[in-house]
């Protein structure tokens, strides 16, 4: 059976751990799925890893194309998420409705963990200088490892956790408190493409067709994805 080679960022996981049974007895190809933040995979494909197809941040993928790494032609956008705080399963969830009360929650806090290289995490670093309060957050800043850092909350090695939205709903034993105010959200956009040097470029076309779908667009806002009609 042909197998399809997917590198993925994580924040598509969880609809690929849905999706993917579901396309592999459909189509009858077999899907390999790496997962890593899209900066990570970007490293890794410009080594010159092999792969079929890959899913990252709209930014990276444009650059991967640009450099020859993933044929313009195939990329379409899939999806789009914000950016949301998780707590501690019981936890007392804080008011991060407008932007002078996210920025009160996040003084409060005891510790916070943020991702390393992910999007959700190189943008926050960011907002904290925009928000006057680097200094003030920089001993209670926690640097997670790739995947879900909200995990670290749920073990009780740190109170908040920003990411991605769909990177916070799965975990068990933390509670989604809500999206970043408006004002300071960000929005990021995933695409899929096709590699230059795709072993099964026929059947990376169909497995990316088949992720724009209406019934895999239900899959991705159940997932706390907004999903981008083709």
């Amino acid at each position: 059976m042909a197998e399809i080679k997917v590198l993925s960022t994580h924040a598509v996981q969880e609809v690929l751990t849905e999706f993917g049974p579901v396309f592999e007895r459909a189509s009858g190809f077999d899907l390999a799925i790496d997962y890593d933040p899209a900066n990570a995979l970007k490293r890794t494909i410009e080594a010159g890893t092999s792969f079929d197809v890959g899913i990252v941040t709209r930014a990276v993928i444009d650059e991967l194309a640009l450099n020859g790494k993933i044929r313009r032609e195939t990329c379409n956008d899939i999806c789009r998420s914000g950016l949301g705080i998780a707590v501690r399963q019981g936890a007392a969830t804080p008011d991060i409705a407008t932007v002078d009360a996210f920025t009160r929650a996040l003084l409060a806090a005891r510790s916070l963990v943020r991702s390393k290289e992910g999007t959700s995490g190189v943008y926050f670093e960011a907002l904290l200088d925009r928000l006057g309060i680097a200094e003030a957050m920089r001993d209670k800043i926690e640097i997670g490892p790739s995947g879900r850092i909200a995990e670290l909350v749920a073990q009780g090695e740190a109170e908040m956790a920003v990411q991605q939205i769909p990177e916070l709903l799965p975990v068990k034993g933390v509670q989604y408190v809500g999206p970043l105010p408006g004002e300071l959200q960000l929005w990021t956009v995933f695409a899929a493409g096709i590699g230059t040097l795709a072993n099964n470029p026929a059947a990376a076309k169909a497995f990316i067709d088949a992720l724009g779908t209406p019934s895999t667009a239900a899959l991705f806002k159940a997932k706390g994805l907004e999903p981008v009609l083709r």
